[in-house]
């Protein structure tokens, strides 16, 4: 399969994009038809990489850690390594000169325990494996290795492996080439990327590799610890070097700086792959041209449409992520389309796409793919196959289980570091991530009920409350006639004014004034009669046709004569003003608009019943008036009252 590395730089972070072949899609035959080329044509995005400065991944890093903590009841211990949560390094993770290390599960029935092998403030040098995730501190292990082009090199190892991604043929043919290397006592992997290498290239390299283990165990000997040994490559160098092979067409990059390195790395390390590497020049931004962009965007959707018609929603949870396939507008093709049939269609796309959208976020830990049930067996099996074949190009470890009668598929992938997704993006501030919030009605039957206990321990003589809530549970007081409004002042002897806006959290609750209900008013009601105000009418009024309606934070005014004006900013005075809302006409126009030759359509408004009003900050603060110039009225911070 053939394959591009797109790398763009910018001052704060680093993307990288591997694109795969998938064939011609229908927009870029849509272009070449019309003589456009279209550089993603044949080619589809299958992972992302982002980077950003100040926030690398510190996988691969090589620290001088002092052990901080020893648990024989989790056979673990805890290292500090200089950053904010200790890193956690499992028994099965420990290397120890001429010490036999337990299996887990042995520590007590084997001999030596955790607690007889490490103890609290002795030094170790110890190698990140997985970042911290979540609440979850780093991941570190003791058995150090060494990243090159084509080998990982282990200094506590033994013998030679070869990666397992590589088919038989190939993998007996690198055995070969490497046997009888001098691997200084110590071990090799041969890695993935080294499909159709020499045994020149395996000892080009080697020394490169030595070197680099003298340089860590100097620096380890001569620092203290905690503190950082060896940082691994950047990200573009450390993906192009674990990925780019023959397969791949050329690595694009954006950045003078970046293409050097990259040049410089191969010229060292694979001088046959130097001329692959290209520096982009053309005048639109690299992502952009080639569709990365709009991927990325897609990336926080929880729906991915399918070719057919049909669609994936995921879901993410703490313990797993789940996929569910649904066949949406997708109903079969032709008169003797079958249920079976579509639904097997529909089943194999998404298996492809659950696959790529694995890789595009970088998802780990438990998947549960729901798949659309399929009656017979050779289906079902038809759809495991598709599935495990897409996962072969995925470079992270997965395991998959058999669907199950549920329709059901199990699998596991590693979970490293965080994707894509996790970096661009943060949890919701008002649902802290759960997706949902309490609706405008709920919270407002909230506040009526603290409402009526307020009214019932208010001091002798207040007559009126001034409260601060969102625009939208304003609302629900003040709507369907202002229904709830009247029940609450009838059943307590109160009356509610209401003002906020819609920076609000939905759940704000503010008692700002109490007193007489003369005094209340005045601060409530932004408006008295005769004043002239510039408002912006922003929608037709609701009764009347000819008339319309400004908002000035979230204060309603129903404008006479104001339908033909939708849009624009008029100056008008004020001819009634209400709680919720009020009526004006417009400054040196004759009123017009009327419905049955009067303008009780919108009169009726400033009894502040008429309209549903979204509410207001505070009084006298929107609009502009003659005498004054303050800020414009806007029809953006909508209020309710």
């Amino acid at each position: 399969m053939k394959k591009q590395v797109l790398v763009s730089v910018d001052p704060w972070e680093t993307r990288v994009a591997l694109l795969e072949q998938a064939g011609t899609p229908a927009k870029a035959r849509a272009r070449s038809a019309q003589g456009q080329k279209d550089p993603m044509a044949g080619y589809r995005v299958a992972e992302l990489y982002l980077e950003r400065r100040g926030s690398r991944s510190i996988v691969g890093n090589i620290y001088k850690g002092r052990v901080d903590n020893v648990l024989d009841g989790l056979e673990a211990a805890f290292i500090d390594i200089g950053l904010d949560k200790n890193g956690f390094l499992h028994i099965d993770e420990l290397v120890l000169p001429g010490v036999e290390i337990p299996r887990r599960g042995r520590g007590q029935d084997g001999g030596k325990r955790m607690s007889d092998l490490l103890k609290p403030g002795q030094e170790v040098v110890v190698q990140v494996v997985k970042d911290p995730l979540k609440s979850k501190g780093a991941r570190v292990t003791m058995d150090l290795t060494i990243a090159g082009r084509y080998l990982v090199y282990a200094p506590s190892g033994e013998g030679v492996g070869v990666s397992k991604r590589l088919d038989d043929k190939e993998r007996e043919r690198l055995r070969r080439q490497v046997k009888g290397l001098d691997l200084r006592e110590g071990g090799a992997i041969v890695r993935t990327a080294a499909h159709g290498a020499r045994r020149e290239d395996f000892e080009r390299e080697l020394p490169y590799l030595f070197k680099l283990h003298e340089v860590l165990e100097r620096r380890a000997a001569e620092q203290s610890a905690p503190s950082l040994v060896f940082q691994e490559a950047d990200l573009s160098v450390r993906v192009v070097r674990d990925i780019f092979s023959a397969d791949f067409e050329r690595a694009l990059v954006d950045d003078e700086g970046q293409y050097q390195r990259l040049v410089s790395f191969f010229t060292r390390t694979a001088p046959e792959l130097v001329d692959r590497v290209e520096l982009y020049q053309g005048s639109e931004p690299l992502f952009e041209a080639y569709g990365v962009e709009e991927v990325i965007a897609g990336l926080t959707s929880r729906r991915v449409d399918l070719p057919s018609g049909g669609y994936l929603m995921i879901d993410y949870g703490e313990a797993l992520t789940v996929f569910d396939v649904n066949s949406g507008s997708f109903v079969g093709r032709g008169r003797q389309a079958r249920l079976e049939d579509t639904i097997t269609k529909t089943n194999l796309e998404a298996a492809d796409e659950v696959v790529r959208q694995l890789r595009l976020r970088d998802i780990g830990g438990i998947i549960v793919i729901d798949f659309i049930d399929m009656a017979k067996a050779r289906n079902r099996e038809a759809v495991l196959k598709t599935l495990r074949a897409a996962l072969q190009e995925d470079r992270t470890k997965t395991f998959t289980a058999e669907i199950s009668k549920l329709g059901l598929v199990e699998m596991t992938r590693q979970n490293v570091t965080e994707g894509v997704r996790e970096i661009i993006s943060r949890a919701c501030p008002t649902c802290d991530g759960d997706g949902v919030v309490l609706s405008e009605e709920t919270v407002a039957i909230e506040f009526d009920r603290r409402l009526r206990e307020l009214a019932s321990r208010a001091r002798r003589g207040t007559e009126a409350f001034l409260v601060k809530v969102h625009p939208d549970v304003s609302a629900e007081f003040t709507g369907q006639g202002s229904r709830m409004l009247h029940e609450l002042e009838q059943a307590t002897g109160k009356l509610f004014h209401f003002e906020g806006s819609e920076s609000l959290h939905l759940d704000h609750f503010e008692v700002v004034m109490e007193g007489s209900a003369e005094e209340v008013r005045e601060r409530a009601v932004p408006f008295h009669e005769g004043e002239e105000v510039l408002v912006t009418i922003v929608e037709p009024h609701m009764y009347n046709v000819d008339d319309a309606v400004a908002k000035i934070d979230g204060y309603i005014v129903a404008v006479t004569g104001g339908g033909r004006h939708l849009g624009e900013k008029r100056l008008v005075r004020i001819a009634e003003a209400g709680r919720n809302s009020a009526r004006a006409e417009l400054v040196g126009e004759e009123p017009g608009g009327t419905q049955n030759g009067s303008p009780a359509g919108s009169a009726s408004a400033a009894s502040g019943d008429a309209l549903e009003s979204r509410s207001r900050r505070r009084g006298r603060r929107g609009g502009r008036r003659r005498s004054a110039a303050p800020a414009d009225a806007g029809a953006t911070d909508t209020t309710s009252d």
